[in-house]
């Protein structure tokens, strides 16, 4: 009987935790960031609003020489990461690991990336874009101008 309960009990807590993680929200993105490991001569942003909606963008000189559209959305109680303006259709990247301050999504159909991390480490985002062949490592620090209203 003990054995039961305690069986019981455990399931219910393990059921209740794995409720928490699935709806946690990523708000360490929230900001204006500037990328401090960029090619000699363009300027990479990225700002994420309060709704987790986000832009990133690269600038040479005036001119946008990149621009991506970024959002955290939930579908069936599961996190994604939407990202439009890539390609004619937006991609998804599934969440798969998460903390308060990091998560990894993933999504092994596109051809790259096919996983991304991001992570605030020391007052910096970080991100890290890969596939099995090639990654790219994004440092960013805090921006204090807004880009999107």
């Amino acid at each position: 009987m003990k054995l039961l309960l305690f069986s019981c009990c455990f399931l219910l807590i393990l059921s209740c935790n794995k409720e928490i993680n699935k709806t946690l929200k990523p708000t360490f993105l929230i900001g204006d960031w500037i990328r401090t490991n960029n090619k000699k001569g363009s300027t990479t942003y990225e700002t994420w609003k309060n709704n987790l909606q986000g832009l990133g963008f690269t600038l040479q000189e005036k001119d946008t020489t990149f621009k991506e559209t970024l959002s955290i959305i939930t579908v069936n109680d599961t996190l994604f990461l939407k990202v439009e303006g890539i390609h004619e259709k937006p991609t998804f990247f599934k969440f798969t690991q998460q903390t308060d301050t990091s998560f990894v999504c993933e999504n092994p159909k596109n051809e790259f990336p096919k996983k991304i991390k991001y992570s605030l480490e020391n007052n910096q985002l970080k991100a890290h874009v890969s596939n099995d062949e090639f990654n790219i490592d994004f440092v960013f620090e805090r921006y204090n101008t807004k880009f999107m209203q």
